[in-house]
C-alpha cells in the first residue's frame, strides 16, 4: 500500500459557496430577547453610574499632595526630554564622555599582534 492510497481525491469545498450551505438559513433573534438585553445593560450602566458618585478619596492630604508632586515633576521630565532634539543630546553624551577618566575607555584590539 503506498503512503498516498488514504488522501482524499474530491475537490475542495469552500465555506458559503455551492449548493450545500445555500440550504442552510440563519435563525432570527427573538424581540423579547433584546429587551430584556437592554433591559439588563441600561440597569448595569445605572449601577455603574451610582457606584461612581459614591466614591470616595480615601487618601490622606500628605499622599495627594506626593502624587500632584509626583505628576509635575514627571511632566518636566517630558518637556524636558522633548526640547531637546537627537543632535543636542549627542552633544551632551559626548560632553559627559569627555569628563570621564581614561579608565572607562574601550581598549583597541588588534588581532593582528
Amino acid at each position: 500500500m503506498s503512503e498516498y492510497a488514504t488522501v482524499q481525491k474530491s475537490s475542495l469545498k469552500l465555506k458559503g459557496v455551492g449548493n450545500i450551505s445555500a440550504g442552510k438559513k440563519k435563525k432570527k433573534k427573538d424581540k423579547e430577547s433584546k429587551n430584556r438585553l437592554e433591559q439588563v445593560v441600561t440597569s448595569q450602566d445605572d449601577e455603574e453610574v451610582k457606584a461612581k458618585k459614591t466614591y470616595i478619596d480615601k487618601r490622606t492630604p500628605a499622599q495627594i499632595a506626593f502624587d500632584k508632586m509626583q505628576e509635575k515633576r514627571q511632566m518636566e521630565r517630558i518637556l524636558n526630554k522633548a526640547s531637546k532634539t537627537h543632535k543636542h543630546r549627542v552633544e551632551d553624551f559626548n560632553r559627559h564622555l569627555d569628563t570621564l577618566t581614561e579608565h572607562y575607555d574601550i581598549p583597541k584590539v588588534s588581532w593582528t599582534k
